[in-house]
């Protein structure tokens, strides 16, 4: 008596999905080497401005060039990663809108996980290798008290960020399941979002730092970790970076319930 062969798991599934979008983006090595070099545009950009403004100035909110690169590290790392894994989602208004979204939503498979595996930007990489590079060079030459708590919330940091930029995208893409012209209004949040967190948020205002760096949370994404036992200038307890994580699962939390609620709310197209 033979035993019937298992059929295939959602985990090889989805490596499945991986793996073809990987051949598929890599068959033609030129030019995606090309693709891998043009997209660090975007965060060598980041860097580069913060230069150019401390060619003008030997202070920036009251950080000077070292702290602030920490950020810009911190920052850049974090939304490049979570681009790269998840900043694909902001195709969904096209979904919703063209039908895609039906042929999804009837596979025996998670939706959310089949929508990021279907279009996977590897060229992204590149971005997330340079904010990485830029964030080990920065905290090189801080001149960082080394302690094994600070040591602990500078590994934990980049990955709270990149679950929280992460959870913003998601969040952000679910308005369309009720509006699908909402891309700018997602923009304004997910690229608004890095461009804010690239300096001190001592350097805004005091109405527009207390709603967008500490009522949505983007304060814990490269400011308030990158402290790193220096006095905050805002006044905030030294604990203040290790918020850093819980903030992040609470935005991964709002982002799965914000996903569920509008999965269940989506009417097909008919199509």
């Amino acid at each position: 008596m033979t035993r019937r062969a298992r059929p295939p798991g959602r985990l090889a599934a989805y490596r499945a999905l991986l793996g073809a979008q990987a051949r598929s983006q890599t068959a033609y090595r030129t030019s995606f080497v090309v693709d891998l070099v043009g997209n660090v545009g975007a965060t060598l950009f980041d860097v580069v401005t913060v230069l150019v403004l401390f060619g003008v100035t030997r202070e920036l909110g009251g950080f000077t060039l070292r702290e602030a690169m920490v950020m810009v590290g911190l920052s850049a790392f974090a939304f490049a990663t979570a681009d790269l894994l998840v900043g694909n989602i902001e195709r969904l208004p096209r979904y919703v809108r063209t039908g895609l979204l039906d042929a999804v939503l009837v596979r025996p498979l998670g939706a959310l996980p089949q929508l990021l595996l279907m279009d996977l930007p590897l060229r992204k990489v590149s971005r997330a290798v340079l904010g990485l590079s830029v964030l080990a060079v920065a905290v090189a030459s801080a001149g960082v008290d080394w302690t094994p708590g600070r040591v602990a919330l500078l590994l934990l940091a980049p990955v709270a960020g990149v679950v929280f930029f992460g959870s913003v995208f998601v969040a952000t893409a679910t308005v369309s399941f009720y509006w699908t012209e909402s891309g700018e209004l997602a923009n304004s949040l997910t690229y608004g979002g890095r461009d804010f967190t690239s300096y001190p948020v001592t350097v805004y205002g005091g109405w527009f730092r207390a709603l967008f760096a500490y009522g949505t949370g983007f304060a814990f994404v490269s400011y308030q970790p990158a402290l790193l036992g220096r006095a905050d200038p805002l006044g905030l307890p030294a604990w203040a970076g290790w918020a850093s994580p819980a903030v992040a699962l609470v935005a991964a939390a709002g982002a799965a319930v914000a996903w569920r609620v509008g999965v269940r709310h989506y009417r097909s197209t008919g199509s």
